[in-house]
């Protein structure tokens, strides 16, 4: 029989197998939980805090990790503390142990139970999939929301918030159990059965349409799959002149402090220091700059977008900026701070290192003082251009398939891109002209200028929303630049609007760093020599000059390093030159032979 009171045992589970099923008074409810709130506000000790907590949780038969998120806020990334209270009796109801749904457990039929509890959490608003389960998880005192992926722990945890486990022996026992840990493990292993949304990762900036309208969204966006939260409201032109977008541009051009290598810049006697002039147009360091921070704005937006290089000198680029300046873009664009990780140790670890850091799924990721180094990374070049795309667990010999939606940057003195990255990085130069950039004096100290763009934050994406949406308008207008493979719509939105306006275009950098690529250096080198002592005739490896060989296998390491190598350059087109590797389907036995072709510029 139910009772209309509340009271310790109200909503408690029979332990034989029945069960007590209470009726919460919601009003009683409500003020309980406002009563909670007013505590916390006024500091209560943590103390008492926790011990008046379990206390109502226990008299209204709520689990006390349900209550908390009545007090203190839900795992939804809501901006304000507290989720609502339960707007009827039956759904207050519902949140009682005694009449949670059971779920069953047969000792012999564990399968069903992890089965049951996937339809469980399918049904659910806060676990999704991301390469793995996933749930978002906010913090008190308005902190970023974070992406958990789900253990076997959070798993038992998660299933007793929606149900009660049931042990159900091959005798017909009913008997009130914890979910066996083999059962949430096999649950784990159900990949690509959780029926679960699929979870892109988190943003803090207005989403953008290719019409030029803005949408803000609070929570889960099952358009982009994004969690939204803290998005703030804009006043924008509706359609936006090109006097206003010029306008824009010039209010962006805040940065007047900061080196750009090639800027017209002119000194400034009051702050003893050199300004880049903005009465000249953006240089080509600038402009990479500007079309940066576009990026950044439009990230979430975009289904791919290169990543953000800031690069200085080796022995004098130390405090030129670098770091600030990519701040300052991911404070603006998404009102935080960047995740920033370094390169040091071993291939492996940062391939690990980044795998676990995309899976975060944080807005931006900032790979920090990569100092004299040449950038290699395949799960930069996966997560740069697939989408989805996949990298591997950290601590596991498995890969997750995820959506990596972050703003890509790095910083470093005498960096340089490599391989494929070279297109998939837009880079630009600092140089203060001076031996120690680090003892100038600034108006700002770092954090007080990291600080006011912070405060300043909703005019400048206001701005630079305001050149987006005029190039949006005026798309058909506009003159593209240079294409660049697999960022046509980034083209379209971030750079070609900056160009009209009278920015360099970056993209022309990229023949550049690939000039300067020591790998393409070495094998410009090879193919020079090879030319020089075996012209376009067929050669075998044992037949190669030997100073060929020095070029190919400098350590000699022996004629295994030699064909390796060989036949990983086959296909390769570089300075007029095609390099092919022959061999005779028929004769399998024979080794191959290489021959370095001249091709004409239809052929390249």
């Amino acid at each position: 029989m139910r009772g209309n009171g509340v009271g310790p045992g109200n909503g408690s589970a029979d332990r034989t197998g029945g069960t007590a099923v209470g009726v919460i008074d919601l009003a009683h409810l409500k003020a309980e939980i406002e009563r909670l709130r007013t505590l916390k506000t006024e500091g209560i000790e943590e103390v008492e805090f926790e011990f008046e907590l379990s206390q109502a949780a226990k008299r209204f038969g709520i689990g006390k990790r349900k209550f908390r998120q009545f007090v203190e806020g839900p795992p939804t990334g809501r901006r304000s503390g507290g989720q609502a209270a339960p707007a009827s009796i039956e759904e207050a109801n519902r949140l009682v142990d005694g009449v949670k749904p059971e779920l069953i457990v047969e000792t012999a039929n564990l399968p069903a139970a992890a089965a049951a509890v996937r339809d469980a959490f399918a049904a659910t608003e806060y676990l999704f999939e991301r390469g793995v389960p996933v749930k978002v998880v906010s913090s008190d005192g308005g902190a970023p929301p974070q992406i958990v992926p789900l253990t076997v722990d959070n798993v038992v945890m998660d299933i007793h918030e929606q149900c009660r486990p049931i042990k159900l022996t091959p005798g017909g026992h009913r008997t009130e159990i914890t979910l066996p840990d083999r059962v949430a493990k096999q649950y784990l292993a159900k990949r690509g059965e959780w029926n679960l949304r699929r979870l892109a990762g988190l943003c803090t900036a207005p989403l953008l349409r290719a019409d030029g309208s803005i949408r803000t969204v609070e929570g889960y966006d099952r358009e982009t799959r994004l969690w939204c939260w803290n998005v703030p409201t804009l006043g924008l032109p509706e359609h936006p002149s090109e006097d206003q977008a010029r306008q824009a541009l010039r209010a962006l051009r805040t940065f007047r402090t900061f080196p750009f290598a090639d800027a017209e810049r002119r000194r400034d006697a009051d702050l003893d220091l050199e300004l880049v002039d903005l009465e000249k147009p953006p240089g080509r360091d600038e402009s990479a700059f500007l079309t940066g921070l576009m990026t950044g704005v439009c990230r979430p937006s975009l289904i791919l977008t290169p990543g953000l290089m800031a690069i200085a000198a080796r022995f004098s680029g130390s405090g030129s900026g670098k770091g600030l300046l990519i701040r300052a873009i991911v404070l603006i664009a998404f009102g935080l701070l960047p995740s920033a990780l370094t390169a040091k140790g071993d291939q492996q670890e940062l391939e690990k290192t980044l795998g676990a850091a995309l899976l975060e799924g944080d807005s931006s990721l900032l790979i920090d003082n990569v100092n004299d180094t040449v950038l290699r990374s395949p799960t930069l070049e996966s997560a740069l251009t697939e989408r989805p795309c996949r990298v591997r667990l950290f601590g596991k010999l498995k890969t997750a398939e995820l959506d990596a939606t972050q703003l890509v940057t790095v910083t470093g003195n005498a960096l340089r891109p490599s391989r494929d990255l070279l297109r998939r990085f837009i880079c630009w130069w600092l140089d203060a002209r001076v031996e120690h950039p680090a003892l100038r004096r600034f108006p700002l100290a770092d954090e007080d200028f990291l600080a006011d763009i912070r405060r300043q934050r909703p005019e400048l994406l206001g701005e630079a929303l305001t050149i987006w949406r005029w190039g949006r308008q005026n798309a058909l207008h506009l003159a593209p630049g240079l294409p660049l493979g697999s960022y046509s719509t980034w083209s379209e939105w971030c750079r070609d609007p900056l160009l009209a306006l009278g920015c360099a275009d970056p993209v022309e950098r990229i023949g550049e760093l690939a000039a300067a690529d020591p790998e393409r250096e070495e094998i410009s080198e090879l193919f020079e020599a090879w030319s020089d002592r075996h012209g376009e005739a067929p050669t075998y490896r044992k037949n190669l000059h030997p100073e060929v060989l020095r070029i190919v296998d400098p350590e000699k390491r022996g004629r295994q390093r030699v064909t390796a190598y060989l036949d990983s350059l086959a296909g390769t087109r570089h300075a007029g030159h095609l390099f092919e590797r022959q061999k005779d389907p028929k004769h399998p036995w024979i080794p191959a032979t290489y021959r370095l072709k001249r091709i004409t510029k239809i052929e390249a």
